[in-house]
């Protein structure tokens, strides 16, 4: 016990003392340094003490123990994870083809109603082209009535300047024309959209027929990757198999793409359906509507061209008016400058008696009321130039303003003149329609006016 105690204390003061290096031997006196360095040439060695040594072969121990224990937890760990690969490898791999054989049976369904809707499209297209044959021989000539309408728009357009309005007969023709190109848009529908619904119908079977082939091949690869096994001689390892391909798309997206197409294709056949059902309800109110426009037209057109009358008259009166008052404006303006020169004269007198009077000597330069009256005198006459010249100025800028209206009233009473002209040829060209209702009277014959294709000839909006 007295043993180990002796040991427990020195191990004390060994751990409680510095280690003194050579560095801090050498700082303690010049003597003590003159010896150190006599000793170190005998003891090149560093010594360590006993302490330091069972330290050292304590932490090899702990060292070794630690590492062996390291590795069999290493081991322990390698043979978990065999059997947990094992078994996950086994369950992937029936999953996965669980879900293929799912996925088959989805793309087989989705295939199926896409086969269906495809039939269901070639039937109703079939419809559709019988009902377009039928509704081809079922429009009116509309033709001329819409070329006097554009030409009164053309022959208006030619209007300058401010009477390019927009005005009640401009806003009839153009109601006109809509009248007009809407009866010929409904007795023409038919046909157009006919055929514009062939051409939807043509593009929903071509999508169905797309996306029906895509499922085919699709349900092959499938199939075919279904079939692998582990022992098939066609397996290999690729390189990056896990990559997202270009175009990838989810499972809601995919079949939310098919959905879509049947839906679209069942919205365009019962859009064909009522398309079929209203072919031959619309040619019923087209010439009452004609006849009451044109008749709407002809009552702005008189109207216009009775105002344009009146404003004709009163710009020519303006314009007289006008070219008097410029006379008499001159006349003053001559009057104005006769004054205004006539007050130089009276200035340059007064001027001259103040600086005069400046060279009296002595006491008698004084300001008396001569002085007080001759510099009142001169700002009296200072401040009356002043006054005309400002009046001159007003003078020359209404004259100025009043040529420059009376040049904008000339300019003005000749567009007015030509838009008369212009609403008199265009009373003239409407005309035609009255001699047609009166030579020919209620059209009832249906001219078609379609080409071979089932087009309109005219651009229909």
């Amino acid at each position: 016990k007295k043993l180990r105690l002796r040991v427990r204390v020195t191990r004390r003061r060994a751990y409680s003392r510095p280690l003194q290096t050579d560095s801090t031997r050498l700082q303690v006196s010049p003597f003590s340094r003159v010896t150190n360095m006599a000793t170190m040439s005998t003891k090149p060695g560093l010594r360590y003490c006993v302490s330091d040594w069972v330290t050292n072969n304590k932490h090899i121990s702990d060292t070794a123990e630690h590492k062996r224990n390291i590795s069999h937890e290493i081991r322990q760990e390698g043979r978990v994870l065999r059997n947990e690969t094992a078994n996950k490898t086994n369950w992937d791999n029936y999953d996965s083809s669980r879900r293929l054989s799912d996925r088959i049976d989805d793309i087989t369904r989705w295939k199926e109603k896409l086969k269906a809707c495809a039939q269901e499209v070639d039937a109703e297209m079939d419809a559709l082209t019988l009902s377009k044959q039928d509704t081809e021989r079922a429009l009116a000539a509309t033709v001329l009535p819409l070329e006097v309408t554009s030409e009164c728009l053309t022959l208006r357009e030619g209007r300058r300047g401010k009477e390019l309005v927009s005005d009640p007969v401009e806003a009839e023709l153009k109601k006109e024309e809509e009248v007009i190109d809407g009866a010929q848009r409904v007795l023409q529908q038919c046909i157009s959209q006919a055929f514009e619904q062939l051409c939807c119908l043509q593009e929903v079977r071509q999508q169905l027929t797309i996306d029906l082939q895509d499922k085919i091949e699709a349900l092959e690869v499938d199939t075919s990757c279904l079939s692998l096994t582990t022992q098939s001689p066609e397996i290999s390892l690729k390189p990056n198999p896990t990559r997202v391909p270009l175009g990838s798309m989810t499972p809601q997206q995919w079949e939310q793409f098919s959905r879509y197409n049947i839906t679209r294709a069942k919205e365009e056949m019962h859009n064909s359906m009522q398309l079929r059902e209203n072919s031959s309800l619309t040619r019923a109110q087209v010439q009452n509507e004609l006849e009451a426009q044109r008749k709407a037209v002809e009552f702005a057109l008189r109207k216009r061209t009775h105002h344009l009358e009146q404003a004709h008259k009163e710009l020519q009166w303006q314009l007289k008016t006008t070219q008097d008052e410029i006379s008499e404006l001159e006349k003053d303006i001559n009057g104005l400058e006769d004054d205004m020169q006539a007050k130089t004269a009276p200035l340059k007198l007064v001027h001259t008696r103040l600086e005069n009077r400046t060279k009296r000597p002595g006491m008698d330069l004084c300001r008396d009321e001569v002085q007080f009256g001759l510099v009142e005198e001169a700002k009296q006459l200072e401040a009356t130039i002043v006054a005309l010249k400002q009046k001159l100025a007003q003078a020359q800028h209404s004259l100025q303003s009043l040529k420059q209206h009376e040049a904008q009233m000339m300019e003005d009473l000749s567009r007015k003149q030509d838009a008369l002209s212009l609403e008199q040829r265009s009373s003239q060209t409407r005309q035609r329609l009255t001699v047609v209702a009166q030579t020919e009277g209620l059209p009832s014959a249906v001219v078609p006016l379609t080409n071979s294709s089932g087009r309109h000839r005219l651009d229909l909006a």
